[in-house]
């Protein structure tokens, strides 16, 4: 894996930055393999250092307690090429000094901000470019990543998770450096090594002055901390007081909450069964669920051989995950997974990856948005992304009195911002239609009552 940091600076000065001598070659033996610092390029206006990390595959498992499950995973994956927690240790040990700011000769030059330019080659960003951006953007960084197909030959096997990725920044190198070191690892949202309480303390040492104010902070941690709910908390606690809680586990106990007080009349059931009835009316052959959740819908989809192409969309990388784990992504026959993509992303962006499809299903998501971002919502998929047909999904508010167990004034999940009476509703999606260019039909989900309604109202948009 490589890692490159250009700047406007003689030679010379990025070498007391960096601690290293531009005109020697330098190597370093760590625990998992080699690394080289190395100048590509040594210049009296501009110069670039590089930082080179050989990964030795053998010796990741050396030493390891062998189990009957190991096999030739073990020896043949992706941590020797690809920028990763490897990446993170061996800048903390390469580069310590030059994190910490310190500077025996250059201190003046070590606290001054300066125009860097930094590459790294084969950066897994699960969650793709857009939360690449929304990482580093918020710190002031221009970011480009460049992807790949996973087969040039065969594009419709999809996109690699990997990217080029540049950072351009006018900072502080240790700055640049810590910045880096704490977010490669959750870009990847892989450690290769356990996640104990020492963590937390490391990610509070090395986020201190940014990461308590970074608006994707919860994301952040939870990646870190790879989703241990007790660290999560803590560091959460710690960066903000009062704020310990996990919001992304908090938010599917939530759903489950939802869930329980709709139960006995199987309204997911009922959802799922009018939204493919739908979609195979219309004979939508691709499909795009977005705010999948954990892929109740996708598996019901993917079992039908009609729907050619189906992707489900989350700004959560936890329901995702759980997602995979029930479409048993890992175990899938190659026919049968080239059908379906798990897409980690905001549906509060544009985002080109969700365009072009037949239909598009939002499930009970709409509620969830407060108004500034349902307006943005309401342009990404009905301007930007466009399908043939969108069907929206929400709760009834006249239906909720005749809930046993939901009391009164109280919303059926803790995060809904609204529950729209169906006037309320059948308002908001008339109005999006004529803007846009759709035409809009209502259907009932679930039996109605003669005076409440259905307890789940559904919109048809259609071209």
């Amino acid at each position: 894996m490589l890692l490159t940091i250009a700047a406007d600076i003689p030679a010379s000065e990025l070498g007391y930055l960096l601690h290293k001598n531009p005109a020697r070659f330098h190597s370093f033996d760590l625990s998992f393999g080699k690394a080289h610092v190395f100048y590509p390029k040594v210049g009296s206006i501009r110069s670039e250092a590089a930082l080179l990390l050989d990964v030795d595959p053998v010796g990741l498992v050396r030493g390891r307690s062998h189990t009957a499950e190991a096999g030739l995973h073990q020896y043949v994956n992706d941590r020797p090429y690809i920028a990763s927690s490897f990446l993170s240790v061996a800048m903390s040990q390469v580069f310590g000094t030059a994190m910490s700011g310190r500077s025996k000769e250059r201190q003046e030059l070590a606290d001054q901000p300066i125009q860097f330019d930094a590459l790294i080659t084969a950066l897994p960003c699960r969650g793709g470019s857009e939360l690449l951006k929304r990482l580093f953007e918020p710190l002031g960084y221009e970011s480009e990543a460049k992807g790949y197909h996973l087969d040039e030959h065969f594009p419709e096997w999809g996109t690699s998770p990997y990217y080029t990725v540049r950072l351009r920044n006018h900072v502080r190198l240790r700055d640049l450096l810590t910045h880096m070191y704490v977010l490669i690892p959750v870009l990847d949202a892989e450690k290769h090594y356990w996640v104990g309480e020492d963590e937390v303390e490391k990610l509070l040492r090395k986020g201190e002055g940014w990461l308590a104010d970074h608006p994707e902070r919860q994301t952040i941690v939870n990646r870190y901390l790879r989703y241990d709910r007790k660290l999560t908390r803590s560091a959460l606690g710690r960066l903000v007081e009062g704020e310990s809680n996990d919001p992304e586990a908090e938010d599917i106990d939530h759903t489950q909450e939802e869930r329980s007080i709709e139960a006995p009349l199987k309204l997911w059931e009922q959802r799922i069964g009018s939204i493919t009835s739908a979609l195979r009316s219309r004979e939508a052959q691709t499909v795009v669920d977005l705010g999948c959740g954990e892929g109740k819908l996708l598996s019901v989809l993917l079992h039908d051989r009609s729907f050619e192409r189906i992707v489900g969309v989350d700004v959560s990388w936890r329901a995702l995950e759980i997602a995979s784990k029930r479409l048993h992504l890992d175990q899938l026959p190659i026919a049968q997974r080239s059908r379906i993509e798990l897409l980690h992303g905001s549906l509060m962006y544009k985002d080109k990856r969700v365009s072009g499809f037949d239909a598009a299903v939002v499930a009970e998501v709409i509620e969830h948005l407060d108004r500034p971002r349902l307006a943005a919502f309401e342009r990404v998929v009905f301007e930007h992304a466009r399908p043939g047909m969108v069907l929206v999904t929400t709760p009834n508010a006249e239906y909720n009195p005749l809930f046993p167990f939901l009391p009164s004034g109280r919303f059926r999940h803790k995060d809904h911002r609204f529950e729209w009476t169906r006037s309320e509703f059948q308002r908001w999606a008339m109005e999006n239609a004529e803007r846009f260019g759709y035409k809009v039909r209502f259907l009932p989900i679930g039996t109605s009552d003669p005076i409440a309604g259905p307890p789940t109202q559904m919109g048809v948009f259609e071209r």
